[in-house]
């Protein structure tokens, strides 16, 4: 006869409280919105790929000056939260941002840039491609590029004025102070 040990019934309830512990934790990490990318410190893939205006763009052309590479798409709501930020960003910043059009329909990203106007200096459509290879989870993601186009940061999430005050601002004027602008 096999003697049952007093804590084996405890132990659903240990797995639980384990579980909830972790799961807690991770609630309250600094920045849930940065996520590590294996692409920083790494130039952008060099992938040829259709932009929304029409003509093939070269990835690695993107380069020359401090910019922001900004995934996004039309049936992506937060996307659409950040736009009219992106909008003001590239006005009182004089700063570049090209776009990622991501999994989308190219006629409704025309149509959508036509209406709520368009931030980006250049749309790259995107069917999945060149997201792979920066490891983008979903729309929107921004990432920062230096002015030799190597990857600095990666942001998930909207990029807004608190994201932009707290992380991204400080960190492009730096690089821009780094190329020798402004």
């Amino acid at each position: 006869m096999v003697k049952t040990k007093h804590w084996v019934p405890l132990l659903p309830v240990l797995v639980f409280v384990g579980i909830v512990l972790i799961l807690g934790r991770s609630l309250h990490l600094e920045n849930r919105d940065t996520l590590p990318s294996a692409m920083t410190g790494l130039p952008l893939p060099s992938l040829v790929l259709p932009s929304l205006s029409g003509g093939p763009v070269n990835t690695r052309e993107l380069k020359g000056e401090v910019a922001l590479l900004n995934i996004w798409a039309t049936w992506c709501p937060t996307c659409l939260a950040e736009h009219q930020y992106l909008n003001q960003l590239t006005q009182d910043h004089d700063l570049p941002v090209y776009g990622v059009n991501y999994k989308d329909d190219p006629v409704k990203a025309r149509a959508w840039l036509a209406e709520l106007g368009n931030p980006y200096v250049l749309n790259l459509v995107d069917n999945g491609q060149l997201a792979v290879h920066l490891g983008v989870y979903g729309a929107p993601e921004t990432f920062v590029l230096d002015a030799q186009g190597i990857i600095r940061y990666r942001h998930v999430g909207e990029l807004n004025e608190r994201v932009w005050s707290s992380r991204l601002g400080a960190l492009v004027e730096s690089l821009r102070e780094e190329a020798g602008v402004r």
